[in-house]
């Protein structure tokens, strides 16, 4: 029997080739959520999906609420590469074909995307990756998240104030993928759930935010 050969690492060329074929294709792999050149495998379930969100939207409308549950991002250790069908050991850069799986890979978050305008950067003290732009947010420690810079020191901190639920929609605010606005008193919400509320009120949007230029001190989430 024949030992099983170690697999061969690809020339530059044809690493090369390949980054360059995909990259003329932006749109062909990746799903609703994210652009990327690979699947993730669930731990919890053993199942393949494109993103953690295409998990969560599945398994969130099982028919049995005892098999219904949502991935955690950390746990993810194995992939499967979307060009060459590979499954292996997360990293960026797949380890048959050579294919670059994301333009932003964080190994914490187990994260990847190819669309780098979102300006995407890991925050330690949040432990989860944002969008934005690293220099323009700042972490308050107290709060327990990111907001702009334009409120550091200028805002009411109000602890663990984005661990909370949205009081207009009722999801969860920390991961939320929507954007999030934080208000004079401290307290939180979507920014969309906001804008809604402030229709029905005589109360101006920049008398509730905190500062007159109606800054907006959460970001995205990825």
């Amino acid at each position: 029997m024949e030992e099983e050969q170690n697999p061969v690492s690809p020339s530059r060329t044809s690493t090369e080739q390949i980054q360059q074929d995909t990259a003329k294709l932006p749109h062909q792999y990746g799903c609703e959520h994210y652009r990327r050149r690979c699947k993730i495998r669930a731990p919890c379930c053993n199942q393949i999906f494109s993103c953690r969100h295409c998990h969560n939207e599945a398994t969130s409308s099982l028919s049995n609420p005892k098999d219904r549950h949502e991935i955690v991002r950390h746990d993810i250790k194995q992939v499967i590469c979307s060009v060459c069908n590979t499954e292996q050991e997360v990293a960026q850069v797949c380890n048959k074909c050579g294919v670059k799986m994301g333009e932003y890979f964080c190994d914490i978050c187990k994260f990847y995307d190819d669309d780098t305008s979102k300006q995407h950067f890991h925050c330690d003290g949040c432990g989860i990756c944002r969008l934005g732009g690293r220099e323009k947010f700042f972490h308050c420690e107290k709060c327990g998240s990111c907001y702009v810079i334009e409120i550091r020191g200028n805002h009411s901190c109000v602890e663990n104030s984005m661990k909370n639920y949205c009081p207009i929609c009722y999801e969860y605010l920390f991961d939320s993928v929507k954007q999030a606005t934080v208000m004079k008193c401290g307290h939180t919400m979507h920014t969309d759930c906001f804008r809604e509320m402030a229709k029905t009120t005589a109360v101006s949007l920049s008398t509730l935010l905190q500062d007159s230029d109606g800054h907006c001190g959460t970001i995205g989430k990825c």
